[in-house]
């Protein structure tokens, strides 16, 4: 895709997803409603079955809302697209992996828009904050996302304070997964894209909607809805051609081949 502020590639099951909006990598409604689009698609094409989104250039992956298209006339509570702002936080039954593959400045919607990840990697020089506070705004859905994720205390001073921790500190409060060299960053990405793609599509499935689900659940309720295979994903699992493959390929010991059916 050229001319346009997401730019894409496919790799096999994998899809590359670029924010590519100079200088800064900045999020409108227009961008917004075109990454919706993009996730959509992704989720529901059954041969694509990982996603890395990146941010173009060195400096930025993303700082969120373009506040000089609010300035010039979108509004904040707009019309962000399906997925809401940055096509992923509010995207229904998206089943599959996701990796963020942080390449610089991360803030505000920014941090939002990765915390939305599944994975996250981090360049060596990424920095991660939540500025609104300064601007007299809220971070609405890190808010809700971000206690959940570090410690709480850590993550109410990010919130009021506004202030900004590097790579090393957000990997030590848990908020990203891994550190890498920049010119590493993204051959790190696809190798663990790689990875997942070559892993069972269903089981991811079923993963990723326990865990959703669950979260506002006792654990009994949610242990007791697996069980019952209550949960769509489960019920496909379990009487699909993959776990019969899965059992064949470990009884005659060698790789299993997953069809994602």
């Amino acid at each position: 895709m050229t001319d346009t502020p997401i730019s894409t590639e496919r790799r096999g099951h994998v899809l590359e997803v670029t924010l590519d909006r100079p200088k800064a990598n900045a999020i409108d409604l227009a961008t917004s409603r075109i990454m919706g689009e993009v996730f959509t698609d992704f989720r529901d094409n059954p041969d694509l079955r990982v996603a890395i989104v990146t941010g173009a250039g060195e400096k930025f992956f993303c700082p969120g809302w373009d506040l000089k298209a609010a300035a010039d006339g979108d509004a904040v509570d707009g019309d962000y697209g399906v997925g809401g702002f940055g096509g992923l936080q509010e995207l229904r039954g998206l089943n599959k992996p996701v990796i963020a593959a942080v390449n610089g400045i991360c803030c505000g919607g920014g941090l939002e828009l990765a915390l939305s990840a599944d994975i996250i990697l981090a360049a060596d020089h990424a920095s991660f904050a939540l500025p609104e506070i300064r601007s007299g705004t809220v971070a609405d859905a890190a808010s809700i996302k971000l206690p959940k994720r570090i410690p709480y205390h850590i993550a109410m001073e990010m919130l009021f304070t506004g202030r900004w921790l590097d790579a090393e500190e957000a990997a030590r409060w848990g908020m990203i997964n891994h550190i890498y060299p920049a010119a590493d960053l993204m051959a790190e990405a696809r190798k663990l894209a790689d990875l997942l793609a070559s892993g069972p599509p269903l089981v991811y499935a079923a993963i990723k909607e326990i865990v959703r689900e669950a979260e506002d659940m006792k654990f009994q309720d949610a242990l007791n809805r697996i069980t019952k295979s209550q949960f769509a994903s489960v019920e496909a699992l379990y009487r699909s051609e993959d776990q019969l493959e899965g059992a064949r390929a470990f009884a005659e010991k060698r790789d299993p081949v997953w069809k994602g059916k």
